[in-house]
């Protein structure tokens, strides 16, 4: 069991093998075994983000501590969170650096089960018609469903199957970039395991974080799930094409979210009908051109 979010995604506290299911593009399932150094700890109240490159200053230390384990001492268990966090953050870092010398923009996409992750990005992936080219890293328990839906509209992709475990970590999304062509240019999306909680304190490297509300899911959810919300760069209120049949009130739902991040940019979407994909699509080539950009300059020095 999991010390950080008794996920039972770990039977000890760090240093064991464990298998990622990686469901490649050239049509094979397979296990690669990583013996790694128990890179999946869990968060609950590790609300400041370890992740760079963010207007946002990180010079806040986690709240750790919060989880409880039955017959560890809480000393150990913050030393075990330090520890998880620690070796994430170094993969998360490298991850970084390599989609930037790439010149990749990457995206973290998060949000409860259903939100319509899969839907969105399948129709993202048609709007953008390849330009910028797309990867995508799937994130799920079980399951390859995610990652064929994705091929099927012609992008690459890697599915990681977590089993128990509740969200990606750094180390995975690492190895499965092994398998993804990185086009300079290019947009690499990482769809993350359906949860508003764990994800929200794991840096995979991404470049930015984009987590999405449904309106079918109530206009309270970032105050009952701050810290997914507070460390986003962009919340997508999907499903927009419902409102006429919902008791929803937006206004209400964005004064929540700005709550808990002022600085958060929203954009309402629907994947059925393309309401609101224009302004995405002009964000995402907007970023996909400052990240070739500067990885040209860069190299050109």
């Amino acid at each position: 069991m999991c010390t950080v979010c008794g996920c039972g995604d770990h039977d000890t506290p760090a240093g064991h093998p464990h298998d990622h299911d990686h469901d490649h593009p050239h049509g094979h399932d397979h296990d690669h075994d990583h013996p790694h150094d128990h890179d999946h700890g869990h968060d609950h109240d590790h609300g400041p983000w370890a992740g760079g490159d963010h207007d946002r200053a990180h010079d806040q230390t986690p709240a750790l501590g919060a989880a409880h384990a039955p017959g560890v001492a809480p000393d150990r268990i913050v030393r075990i969170e330090r520890d998880i966090l620690a070796r994430n953050n170094a993969h998360a870092a490298a991850n970084r650096a390599r989609l930037a010398e790439a010149g990749l923009f990457s995206l973290n996409l998060m949000s409860s089960p259903g939100a319509g992750k899969t839907t969105l990005l399948v129709r993202l992936i048609a709007e953008l018609a390849g330009q910028p080219p797309v990867v995508v890293i799937e994130g799920d328990q079980q399951t390859a469903n995610d990652a064929e839906r994705i091929r099927a509209t012609g992008v690459p992709a890697v599915q990681i199957n977590t089993g128990k475990g509740c969200h990606l970590d750094a180390h995975a999304v690492g190895h499965a970039l092994d398998e993804l062509p990185l086009a300079v240019g290019g947009l690499l999306v990482i769809e993350n395991v359906g949860n508003l909680v764990c994800p929200a304190g794991f840096d995979l490297g991404e470049t930015r974080r984009v987590v999405l509300l449904s309106v079918t899911e109530g206009e309270d959810k970032p105050l009952k799930y701050p810290d997914i919300f507070a460390f986003a760069d962009l919340m997508l209120l999907t499903k927009s094409d419902l409102l006429p049949h919902l008791d929803f009130d937006v206004a209400a739902c964005l004064a929540n979210a700005r709550r808990v991040n002022p600085r958060l940019r929203v954009m309402e979407v629907s994947a059925r009908t393309g309401e609101g994909l224009g302004p995405l699509v002009e964000w995402v080539r907007g970023e996909a051109g400052l990240a070739a950009a500067t990885a040209r300059a860069f190299a050109a020095r």
